[in-house]
């Protein structure tokens, strides 16, 4: 029960005696303790009376001490046991009592007395990892044993005969009059033999640098004790680290590109840059919504995900008006992914910088801010602040200023990756295509690749990695358009429906003969497919594949000792990929997305 306030309080009427008080509060008292009560907890049933729950409607039950003293006043034991002066001092000293402990009326809710309520907090352990982790090509290349600082291969490129490695074709016929000169290294007579003409060769020397590798985390002592119970921080950081660095393992695969000696060097600038004037949008275009003046450009070539070149010279001006869209073009160097523009609204003396910002707008369904083949057309919100060349950060957080050197396309710390080797000089086919895929011949620009391909070195790929988009594009070419030789044919099993949609899988290698699979690799840039050859048709060539890492010390997790009050953690590996035959690879890039 609730504390009964002082005699004084409860009768404040001064005509009465203390006598008279106390006599009147043990009489309250009495009164109070007969009262009939009721008491519920959480493991009782309701109780009935006279067949009848309790109406808890009717009065909310008493949820303070004010609350049970004024409803116990209310009672007709008590009232009528009072005199009229001694119920009317009990009212008046229950009122005065009510303004005094003003708190006490408060109700408790959702928001009060905490804004954030007393409730439960359902947090569902441990945290989810919504972290796409694709390897294909980690998962896919030999890894093998390396030692000392670099690998070292030698080739025979060429014999007489092969037609390949700048040997030429002789002519094997002889008579016994027949005399070759056989050249004597060691003296200056030449000799003369009744034999056939000497073979030729062609080889050279690879010399490849192996690369350092390593990423780390840290992990406090307060963020671990803190989270026990809801995860475990210190394991989360291990596995992050190991998921992050074969991640970036993957990438450097397929987008590496180094500088030391045997490596492809970094990547050149574009060239040939044109900003035409404004032109009608073509759907899904979207018009310029700044006003109208002149357009001033700077473009970078991309290295896939790792860098770009070094920005090109200021550009000519190109006058628009509000709604047109304005296109500009340039020739990618070997090697580049794509390209990024740098744009100004305002002239000024080259390299003007500080108004030229990175075009990065989201308008329409094309380019998006970066364009796989040799066109970008600038269209919506043309940017007046923002990234400027020199101070460019690449997805890899490198700052770099591209107005003065390379932007980070190549590094002495990095290896040249699979784009690299099928896109370079030592490449058996390389095509710009600067177009569409043909709708009228689906697939003919990988049929030029695999009869080049197979001209040069008898080569028959095994395989085609493309981007998703552009597995996407190739596939409509063979759907609904009118000038299309291909005709799709839809056979309806059941009743109710069928199921839509065609998938380029693979293409036949009309050249030579057999099935080329597409595969999407997920890091690969729009505009740019690759064409593999993953061993070689030579039973004796001593390569068992084309492509393969070779590391001196493989991907190890190091656990450092504590020595702060943060428990660390890193990966470390040794290596470098390895290509023995670029030739029997291509590439066909610069296609133009049209979605």
């Amino acid at each position: 029960m609730a504390s009964i306030p002082p005699v004084d309080v409860l009768f404040a009427d001064p005509t009465l005696s203390p006598a008279e008080k106390s006599r009147m509060r043990d009489e309250y008292v009495a009164k109070l303790d007969a009262a009939p009560t009721v008491t519920l907890d959480r493991n009782t049933p309701m109780p009935h009376q006279s067949g009848r729950g309790i109406d808890f409607s009717a009065a909310a039950a008493p949820r303070t001490p004010y609350d049970i003293l004024a409803q116990a006043a209310g009672l007709p034991d008590i009232t009528k046991a009072l005199s009229p002066d001694g119920l009317a001092s009990l009212t008046s000293a229950l009122a005065a009592m009510r303004t005094s402990v003003p708190d006490l009326t408060k109700d408790i809710s959702l928001t009060s007395p905490v804004a954030a309520g007393l409730v439960a907090y359902d947090l569902e352990a441990p945290a989810k990892m919504l972290t796409p982790r694709p390897t294909p090509l980690r998962n896919r290349l030999p890894r093998r044993r390396g030692v000392g600082i670099n690998h070292q291969f030698k080739r025979i490129t060429g014999i007489t005969g092969t037609g390949t490695g700048g040997v030429g074709i002789t002519r094997a016929g002889i008579t016994d009059a027949t005399q070759t000169n056989f050249a004597n290294p060691s003296s200056s007579n030449n000799l003369f033999y009744n034999r056939g003409p000497k073979i030729a060769y062609a080889g050279d020397t690879q010399i490849l640098p192996y690369i350092q590798f390593s990423l780390s985390d840290e992990v406090s002592w307060s963020t671990q004790y803190a989270g026990q119970g809801y995860q475990d921080i210190r394991s989360l950081s291990r596995n992050s680290v190991l998921w992050a660095s074969m991640l970036v393992e993957e990438r450097t695969l397929l987008h590496g590109r180094g500088t030391l000696t045997g490596y492809s060097g970094i990547l050149a600038a574009p060239t040939g840059v044109a900003v035409s004037a404004g032109r009608s949008v073509v759907a899904p275009e979207v018009g310029i919504t700044n006003a109208s003046g002149n357009l001033y450009v700077r473009v970078v070539a991309e290295m896939g995900d790792l860098g770009v070149s070094q920005a090109t010279a200021a550009s000519a001006a190109g006058a628009y008006t509000t709604g047109q869209v304005v296109d500009v073009t340039y020739t990618l160097p070997a090697g580049a992914t794509g390209a990024r523009v740098f744009i100004s609204l305002a002239a000024g003396a080259d390299p003007g910088d500080a108004s030229r910002f990175l075009y990065t707008t989201t308008a329409g369904t094309i380019y998006n801010g970066r364009s796989g083949f040799n066109k970008l057309t600038i269209q919506g919100t043309i940017p007046t602040s923002g990234v400027v060349p020199t101070a460019y950060t690449t997805t890899t957080g490198a700052v770099v200023n591209l107005t003065a050197a390379d932007g980070g396309s190549a590094l002495a710390t990095e290896y040249d990756g699979i784009l690299a080797y099928c896109t370079g000089a030592s490449a058996g086919y390389t095509t710009k295509l600067n177009a569409p895929f043909s709708t009228s011949n689906p697939g003919v620009e990988y049929q030029t690749a695999f009869a080049a391909l197979y001209l040069a070195v008898k080569a028959t790929p095994d395989r085609i990695l493309m981007a998703a988009q552009d597995r996407v594009q190739l596939s409509d070419a063979i759907k609904g358009t009118a000038a299309s030789n291909y005709q799709l044919r839809i056979d309806q099993s059941d009743t109710g429906g069928f199921t839509m949609g065609a998938l380029v899988s693979q293409i036949q290698n009309e050249a030579a003969g057999g099935i080329v699979p597409l595969e999407v690799h997920p890091w690969m840039m729009q505009g740019n497919s690759l064409i593999l050859s993953d061993q070689l048709d030579i039973p004796d060539s001593n390569v068992d594949s084309v492509f393969a890492v070779y590391n001196v010390q493989d991907m190890m997790g190091v656990d450092w000792p504590v020595n702060q009050f943060s428990y660390d953690t890193s990966t470390y590996w040794f290596g470098a990929l390895i290509c023995y035959a670029p030739a029997w690879c291509g590439s066909v890039v610069g296609i133009q997305n049209t979605r």
